[in-house]
């Protein structure tokens, strides 16, 4: 029964969701069962452009680190908040989606050509809750039971985690900043006095990724209202109104 539950739960989750979280866990396992090392996974572009191992432009995003707390934390933030993203504000629009996806990624991959950074999922979820945050400013958060805070806030508090447990904020930084970017080309500046949408999501993604339109008249369930597993980061309080 409970292998049942857990399959239709994975069925059910959004296809941009379970293929990256997938592909998370099935590469920290390949490292956990010494199937491949993390020396074949890490960003490092002499061996991506003099070599040709151009799979480190993806593996470096995949990787949290050995099986443990930092690998459950990475992995629950990022399917939680990659899952209320795409079911949310991207529903219907899963070419946008990945298109966020690249662009973010690019982004970080060319800050790393600058900064002593080796793998940059960490950074690439902090960007996810970053933009998640931004667009429902008003739901209440609740960390570890010990604050609540208003969504906005929540990178920030996961900021000032990483610096308790002695971690660098350089990836943290960098999350926040590539979430931000976005944020204000997709969604503020467009809406400024002589603004115009800068993001286009190419039409070739479109045609791969986009079904048909949605029935118009659909509401869908606020985004606090979605699924997400553990209490670290949940919301403490119903959205206000």
């Amino acid at each position: 029964m409970a292998a049942q539950t857990v399959q239709q739960e994975y069925m059910q989750m959004p296809p941009v969701t379970r293929a990256y979280t997938t592909a998370c866990v099935l590469t920290t396992l390949s490292v956990q069962l010494d199937i491949i090392t993390p020396f074949q996974l890490y960003f490092n572009p002499h061996l991506i452009f003099r070599q040709y191992e151009v799979w480190r432009l993806l593996t470096t995003f995949m990787y949290f680190g050995p099986i443990g707390f930092n690998f459950l934390f990475n992995i629950i933030f990022t399917y939680r908040y990659c899952r209320m993203l795409e079911e949310g504000s991207f529903r219907g629009r899963t070419a946008d989606f990945v298109f966020m996806f690249l662009f973010g990624g690019l982004l970080m991959t060319l800050l790393a050509l600058f900064v002593n950074l080796v793998f940059l999922g960490s950074a690439f979820t902090i960007m996810l809750v970053y933009v998640w945050s931004r667009r429902n400013p008003y739901v209440r958060m609740n960390f570890f039971g010990l604050m609540n805070f208003q969504a906005p806030y929540l990178p920030w508090v996961l900021l000032g985690f990483s610096l308790l447990l002695g971690n660098s904020i350089i990836i943290d930084l960098m999350g926040i900043a590539i979430g931000h970017i976005y944020f204000y080309l997709e969604d503020v500046f467009p809406q400024q006095p002589g603004g115009f949408k800068i993001l286009k999501t190419p039409a070739f993604l479109t045609s791969i990724f986009d079904a048909p339109v949605e029935d118009p008249n659909y509401n869908p369930p606020a985004e606090d209202d979605r699924p997400g597993g553990f209490n670290w980061g949940n919301q403490g309080d119903q959205q206000e109104r």
